[in-house]
C-alpha cells in the first residue's frame, strides 16, 4: 500500500510540471534563433493546417500542443526577419529554425552586377539591396514614389500640372537610368514614371540599384546607373496577399496578389536535407498574380493659383509570372504586365469635356502600355540563357490645346553564356534591340513634294559583349568586360568596363569601377517633360551621341558590436566625365527648350556614405548622405545643372517594441538648393531652391495572425514648394497667353498686366504640393 501511495504521490508531482497529450495528438517544441545565433522572442509559431500557434519567449524557445500526426507544415514570423515556412513529420524532437534578417547588407544575393547570382559581399562591382519592409517604413502608391528615401536616388517632378517626372541618381537625370525588372530592360526611356507605377508591392522580392557604369551588360540608358527590380520567386511567394491604404488627401492605393500552381507534381516530393525543403519530381507551373489599383479624384488648391496641387489619377496594373519546372532544375519564366493609366491636372473646373479645348486649361495623359519577359534555359551542358523582352507603350495626351499623339514599341532579345573555368568566370553573349517609335511632333515629321507627313523613327542596334571575373584569392578579384554595339543611326558603340575588387582582415572591401558609356536623345523623354506650357521644344539637327568616362572608388566594412549589435559602412566617390553633353537650354529663348551637344564638357562627382546601424533584435537606423557637384563646362565658364542639389541627407530610424509587437518607423530626407529654370532676367522666383526636407512617421501592429496594420503622418513639417516663392506657375491667369505681348521675335515684353514679362510656364518645379497628411493601411498575407 505504501508503495502505491508513493507512485501515486510522485505521478502527481511529475503531472504537474508535464501537459500529457490527447491520445493520438503529439507536442511540437523548438528554439528560433538569428542568423548569428542570437535567439529571437516573441516570433509567432503557427502550424498552417489547423489553427495554433505560440510566440517564442526570451530565449527563443517554442511549444505547441494537440497537433495532428502527420506531416505539418509551420510558419515562422518575426519582425524585421524573412517569413519561413518548414515541412515537419510528427513525431519529431526538438527543431531548431534561423530567421534571415530582411536586410542583410552582406549576405544579400544580387544579380544585376554580373547577370549571375552572387553574394553581395563576393561583387566585385557594389550593389545596394533594399528589401520589401525598407519600402513600408514609408508605403507610397508606387516604387517610384517609394525611392525617395535611398540616398542619392531621388524622384524628380518635370510639371507643376502633370506630375510627370523621372529620377535622379548621384544628380543625373532620369535619362541615365535603366530600369529593368527581373533583368530585363522592361522600362524604355519613353518614361520610368510609367515603368515604376503599378508594379504591386507585395510581388517585390527585393531592388537592386547600382549606381555608376553598366553600359557594359546593359547597353545605353545605363550611364548613371541601373534600378533592378526583382519580383517573388513564383515558388515560395505568399499564397494571398493585400496591402491597402488612403491618405487624408484621399488617395487610395491597392495591391494584391495570389499564387497558385497546376500540373502533375508529385505532392510529397523529395525532402532535402534541409527542413522544409521540396524537390518536385515531375513538372508543374506556378503561377503569381498581382494587381494594382490607385485612385486619387479630390480637387485640391492649397497654393491658391487655380490649379491642381496634384494630378487626378486612376490607374490599373496587372502583372502575371508563370514558372515551369523542368528537368534538373532549369530556368524558364514568362511574366507580363498590363497598365492603363489616366491622369489629369490643370484648372480647378476643367473636366474631360475641355480636353484639348482653349476656354480651360487642363493636362490630360491617357497611357496604355504591355510589357512581355521571358528566359528560358537552354537544355544544354553548359549554361545557356535566352532572354527576351517586348514593350509597347501608347499615350494619348493634351498640354492645353497642343496635343502629343506617340507610339513607341521596344523589343529585346539575348543570348549570353555562363562558365565557370577554374579561376575564370566567364559571362559572353550576344544580344538585339529594335526601338519603333513615331509621334505627331517636328522631331518625326519629314516634308515629301512640299507636304509634311510623319517619319516613324527606327533604331537597330545589335551588340556582342564580353565579361570575365577572375578571382585569384579570396582576397582579389579582378573583373574585365567589353561589349561592342552597332546602332543603325550612329554607327560604332564601344564601351569597355574594369573592376576591381580587394578583400582584407576583418571584412574590410574595396570596389574600384570603371566604364564608359554612350546616350543619344530619345525624343519621348525630352519631350514628354517639356511639352507643358507656351515652351517649343527644339532638338538641334546632327546632335550627336554623349560618351562618358566613369569611376568609383567603394569601401564596406561591417562592424560586431557585442554579438547583438551591427554596423554596417558603404562610402563612394564617384566622377562621370562627358563628351558631346546633350543639355537642355531654358535661358537662351524663353519661349524654347532647347536641346544641344554642349560645347564643352560636363562632370559630375561627389562622395556617398551609407552607414546602417542594429541594435539587437528591435533598432535600426539607416542614415545616408551625398554631397555632389554636377557642373557644365563651356567657354571657360562653369555653371551648377539645372534641379541638381549639392547635398542629399535620407534616414530611416525604426523600433520595435516586441511586447505589442508594434514597430515604430520615422523617415525622412534633407536636400540643398538647386537652381530652377527662371523664364528671364525679371522673373521674380528665386532663382535657387531653400533647403527643404519631407520627414514622415508610422506605426505598424503586427499582433494578429495574418494581418497588419499600418498608419502615420506623411510629410510631418507641412513643407511645400509655394512657401518660398510668390508663385510656382508663372502667368497661370493667362495660360494660353492670350494678354501676353510679344515682339517682332517672339519674346514677351512687360506690361502693365504683365510686368515681368513672363509666358505661362509650368517647369519651375522641384518637389512635391502635398502638405502633411496622415494615412491608415492595412495588409494581410498568408504564405
Amino acid at each position: 500500500m505504501s508503495i502505491l501511495l508513493t507512485f501515486l504521490v510522485l505521478f502527481s508531482f511529475t503531472a504537474a510540471g508535464q501537459q500529457f497529450e490527447p491520445i493520438g495528438l503529439h507536442k511540437l517544441e523548438g528554439t528560433v534563433r538569428s542568423e548569428s545565433g542570437e535567439p529571437i522572442p516573441f516570433a509567432r509559431v503557427s502550424i498552417r493546417s489547423e489553427d495554433l500557434h505560440a510566440r517564442t519567449d526570451m530565449d527563443g524557445r517554442f511549444s505547441i500542443h494537440g497537433i495532428q500526426p502527420g506531416q505539418v507544415e509551420v510558419e515562422i514570423r518575426a519582425l524585421s526577419f524573412e517569413a519561413k515556412s518548414v515541412a515537419v513529420r510528427l513525431p519529431a524532437d526538438s527543431i531548431l529554425v534561423q530567421l534571415i534578417s530582411e536586410l542583410n547588407e552582406l549576405d544579400a544575393i544580387v544579380v544585376t552586377a554580373t547577370l549571375k547570382e552572387t553574394s553581395r559581399k563576393e561583387s566585385t562591382v557594389n550593389v545596394e539591396v533594399f528589401a520589401p519592409t525598407f519600402f513600408k517604413k514609408n508605403p507610397g502608391p508606387s516604387i517610384y514614389d517609394a525611392l525617395q528615401n535611398v540616398n542619392g536616388v531621388r524622384p524628380q517632378l518635370n510639371c507643376n500640372i502633370c506630375n510627370t517626372g523621372d529620377i535622379h541618381m548621384n544628380g543625373l537625370e532620369g535619362a541615365y537610368t535603366m530600369v529593368l525588372i527581373d533583368g530585363m530592360p522592361i522600362v524604355s526611356s519613353l518614361s520610368t514614371v510609367y515603368g515604376l507605377s503599378g508594379i504591386p508591392s507585395a510581388l517585390i522580392e527585393r531592388v537592386e540599384i547600382v549606381k555608376g557604369p553598366a553600359s557594359t551588360l546593359y547597353g545605353s540608358e545605363a550611364i548613371g546607373g541601373i534600378i533592378n527590380i526583382i519580383t517573388k520567386n513564383t515558388s515560395n511567394a505568399p499564397r494571398v496577399s493585400a496591402d491597402v491604404y488612403t491618405s487624408g488627401w484621399l488617395e487610395t492605393n491597392a495591391d494584391v496578389g495570389f499564387r497558385f500552381s497546376f500540373g502533375d507534381r508529385n505532392k510529397e516530393g523529395r525532402q532535402n536535407r534541409t527542413l522544409g525543403s521540396s524537390v518536385p519530381k515531375k513538372s508543374a507551373i506556378d503561377i503569381l498574380t498581382g494587381i494594382n489599383y490607385f485612385n486619387y479624384d479630390w480637387k485640391i488648391d492649397n497654393n491658391n493659383d487655380g490649379f491642381t496641387d496634384v494630378t487626378l489619377q486612376d490607374r490599373i496594373s496587372v502583372f502575371q509570372k508563370y514558372k515551369f519546372h523542368r528537368k534538373k532544375n532549369r530556368v524558364f519564366t514568362l511574366a507580363g504586365r498590363y497598365l492603363y493609366e489616366d491622369r489629369w491636372g490643370g484648372e480647378m473646373d476643367w473636366s474631360s469635356a475641355f480636353r484639348g479645348s482653349d476656354s480651360i486649361y487642363g493636362e490630360s495623359i491617357y497611357t496604355s502600355r504591355w510589357e512581355l519577359i521571358g528566359k528560358y534555359q537552354l537544355p544544354f551542358k553548359e549554361r545557356i540563357f535566352l532572354s527576351a523582352s517586348v514593350n509597347h507603350h501608347v499615350q494619348n495626351s493634351f498640354y492645353g490645346t497642343t496635343s502629343f499623339m506617340a507610339d513607341q514599341l521596344v523589343s529585346f532579345g539575348q543570348l549570353h553564356w555562363d562558365k565557370m573555368a577554374g579561376k575564370h568566370s566567364l559571362t559572353a553573349g550576344m544580344a538585339v534591340r529594335f526601338i519603333h517609335y513615331d509621334d505627331n511632333t517636328p522631331a518625326t515629321a519629314s516634308e515629301i513634294d512640299g507636304l509634311t507627313t510623319t517619319s516613324p523613327q527606327r533604331t537597330l542596334i545589335p551588340g556582342v559583349f564580353i565579361q570575365d571575373e577572375i578571382c585569384f584569392n579570396r582576397n582579389h578579384k579582378l573583373l574585365l568586360g567589353a561589349r561592342y554595339d552597332q546602332n543603325s543611326i550612329h554607327g560604332s558603340i564601344f564601351t569597355p568596363r574594369l573592376g576591381y575588387k580587394f578583400s582584407f582582415k576583418g571584412d574590410h572591401i574595396i570596389r574600384i569601377n570603371s566604364g564608359t558609356g554612350y546616350r543619344v536623345v530619345n525624343i519621348f523623354t525630352e519631350d514628354h517633360a517639356a511639352l507643358t506650357g507656351a515652351r517649343n521644344v527644339v532638338i538641334e539637327d546632327g546632335i550627336a551621341p554623349e560618351q562618358s568616362y566613369n569611376a568609383n572608388l567603394n569601401y564596406t566594412k561591417n562592424i560586431l558590436i557585442e554579438k547583438k549589435s551591427s554596423l554596417f559602412l558603404d562610402f563612394t566617390a564617384f566622377y562621370t566625365w562627358f563628351n558631346n553633353r546633350i543639355v537642355a537650354d531654358y535661358d537662351t529663348d524663353p519661349n524654347e527648350i532647347r536641346y544641344a551637344n554642349l560645347d564643352g564638357h560636363a562632370v559630375s562627382r561627389g562622395l556617398s556614405s551609407n552607414v546602417t546601424f542594429r541594435g539587437g533584435s528591435n533598432f535600426t537606423a539607416i542614415l545616408g548622405v551625398t554631397l555632389m557637384d554636377v557642373g557644365l563646362y563651356e567657354n571657360g565658364t562653369k555653371e551648377q545643372q539645372i534641379l541638381t542639389e549639392n547635398f542629399t541627407g535620407t534616414w530611416s530610424i525604426s523600433y520595435i517594441i516586441n511586447r505589442i509587437p508594434l514597430s515604430i518607423d520615422y523617415t525622412g530626407n534633407v536636400y540643398s538648393p538647386m537652381r530652377l529654370p527662371l523664364l528671364n532676367e525679371l522673373d521674380p522666383r528665386p532663382e535657387y531652391s531653400p533647403w527643404w526636407s519631407v520627414q514622415n512617421i508610422q506605426l505598424t501592429f503586427t499582433g494578429w495572425k495574418k494581418w497588419e496594420i499600418y498608419g502615420g503622418v506623411k510629410n510631418l513639417l507641412n513643407w511645400t514648394p509655394n512657401k518660398n516663392t510668390p508663385f510656382l506657375i508663372a502667368r497661370s491667369d493667362d495660360p494660353f497667353d492670350q494678354n501676353v505681348t510679344f515682339d517682332s521675335e517672339g519674346n514677351a515684353v512687360p506690361t502693365a498686366d504683365n510686368p515681368f514679362g513672363l509666358t505661362f510656364d509650368p517647369a519651375y518645379v522641384y518637389g512635391p504640393n502635398q502638405g502633411i497628411r496622415g494615412f491608415l493601411g492595412v495588409r494581410y498575407t498568408w504564405k
